[in-house]
């Protein structure tokens, strides 16, 4: 039986490649390679790239009303066709299926929001800025804007950029990961079901070849990238020097503040789900716990037994609450960090190397691991893991854990577990990281507002959806418009600007 073969979505069909570049889709709970992906080639970047230039020129000068109701029906596509998509990512990135439908929910929320697009691209309009004159401004699409997505969330990170692209008036190209790709082109079909025109959403399978394609290529006016911090800034340095418009989101390293006052209970639950939910590839990820010296000791003992209660095995299992990581060498790597700590004096309380699953022993699984008495010298904090680790740091107070959260150079995400408001009111407003939550582990915006960090974590001005995705997706145009009933012979045109703008 033969593998079968990924491709392109170009022109509103699959599309196969023109060259003979492949990469190997694994599913992560058995080792087994079940897919092959083609790989760009330059021509495939231009067929695209032409494909998606001439959709813009007609999809542009659709209504908005035209354009919410291809939302509203991609939205009801992609709601009754979960199961399926959540099957979809689960098989080629392991996460579980509840959380897969958890981040195709995210996404639909950016759908939904962005079916508002009539209310959200309303211009504003001043009459009678001066004696028969009126100024108004509105907002236009960019032109092909192009999303470049990672692995960890093959759906959700494609629906935070694609549907605020297109309801604005784009055509879009999606970059999606060569290591998870099916869920793409899935995407690509509901678009087509919904009536969007051909070429306006296009799916560019692909490495580096395909992704400095997009970056160099002129038609393509904007790029959005979530990923490594490395890599982001790569992005965002090569397309701004070709005068594209960039948003790129980088790494993290996430810090969970718990202080004496706060529910360890609650604190424990919500940092076991926060760490090891989708094997901790998240960008989101809680992978340190920074503890109040006073109750580190109990919260280590609760947070231990939760780890060791965590059930890991393939993401398809009915009993599943973690599956495994997304490669061997993302495994490798995870269990080397892991024995840094170990080497360098840290104490592993909760060990995840080595771990096996009955009947998935060629399975990519890290067990749950919880390492205390971290110090921020350590490769293992210094770091980011993506994968189901927590560190635990110990400090004296509020002050301490603030400091050194601020002196690490991400700032995606944080949290604080405490009973007090002040603490909590301090926290949130001296803490330099983008994203807080006051016991919520993982603060990541609903739709109606913008995800982003601050630091190494987002290189660019704007964040990603909500009202700065709108921002990013169009820029403004002003007219000074005057409509005279009969030419005015006392008031000749001047040769230059008026001290007053009343006339």
């Amino acid at each position: 039986m033969s593998t079968p073969i990924i491709e392109h979505w170009i022109d509103g069909a699959a599309t196969p490649a023109t060259s003979d570049r492949t990469n190997p889709v694994y599913n992560p709970a058995t080792g087994e390679v079940i897919a092959e992906v083609t790989l760009a080639s330059a021509g495939d970047v231009r067929a695209a790239v032409d494909s998606a230039r001439k959709a813009f020129e007609s999809w542009s000068q659709y209504s908005v009303g035209k354009r919410a109701s291809v939302l509203f029906r991609f939205r009801e596509l992609l709601a009754a066709n979960v199961d399926e998509l959540a099957r979809i990512v689960s098989r080629e990135h392991g996460k579980v299926i509840s959380d897969a439908k958890g981040e195709i929910a995210r996404g639909l929320e950016v759908v939904e929001f962005a079916t508002g697009i009539p209310h959200l691209l309303k211009g504003e309009y001043s009459d009678q800025a001066a004696t028969g004159v009126d100024v108004y401004s509105f907002r236009q699409p960019l032109g092909v804007v192009a999303g470049i997505t990672p692995f960890n969330f093959p759906v959700m990170v494609p629906l935070w950029m694609s549907p605020i692209a297109i309801a604005t008036g784009n055509a879009f190209i999606l970059k999606p990961s060569e290591r998870d790709p099916s869920a793409s082109l899935f995407l690509a079909d509901l678009w087509a079901q919904a009536g969007l025109p051909s070429g306006v959403f296009t799916v560019l399978q692909g490495d580096k070849v395909a992704v400095d394609g997009l970056l160099h290529h002129p038609d393509v006016a904007a790029v959005s990238f979530v990923g490594s911090t490395p890599i982001a800034r790569y992005i965002h340095e090569t397309a701004s020097a070709q005068g594209k418009r960039v948003q790129a989101l980088g790494g993290a390293k996430n810090h969970a503040v718990v202080l004496a006052d706060a529910d360890l209970d609650l604190a424990a639950d919500q940092l076991t789900a926060a760490a090891f939910g989708a094997a901790g590839e998240r960008c989101m990820a809680v992978s340190v716990a920074v503890v109040e010296d006073s109750v580190a000791d109990s919260l280590v003992d609760v947070l231990a037994t939760r780890a060791r209660a965590v059930r890991v095995t393939a993401g398809d299992q009915a009993d599943a609450d973690m599956g495994p990581v997304i490669t061997a060498a993302a495994k490798e790597r995870i269990e080397s960090l892991i024995t840094s700590a170990a080497d360098a004096g840290a104490e592993l309380v909760v060990d995840g190397r080595g771990h096996q699953v009955e009947g998935y022993e060629n399975g990519f699984f890290v067990g749950p691991t919880v390492i205390d008495r971290v110090t921020p010298d350590l490769e293992a904090y210094r770091e980011e893991i993506f994968g189901p680790v927590i560190d635990i740091v110990r400090v004296t107070g509020l002050e301490e854990a603030v400091g050194l959260i601020n002196a690490n150079p991400y700032g995606n995400g944080t949290a604080i577990f405490t009973s007090s408001g002040e603490a909590a009111r301090t926290f949130t407003r001296e803490v330099s990281v983008g994203m807080v939550g006051v016991n919520v582990p993982i603060p990541v915006p609903v739709a109606s507002h913008s995800f982003g960090g601050w630091k190494q974590s987002l290189f660019g001005e704007t964040h990603v959806y909500g009202p700065e995705g709108i921002k990013f997706y169009t820029r403004g145009k002003v007219v000074t418009q005057r409509w005279p009933r009969t030419r005015d012979v006392a008031s000749p045109a001047s040769f230059h600007f008026s001290g007053d703008a009343t006339k």
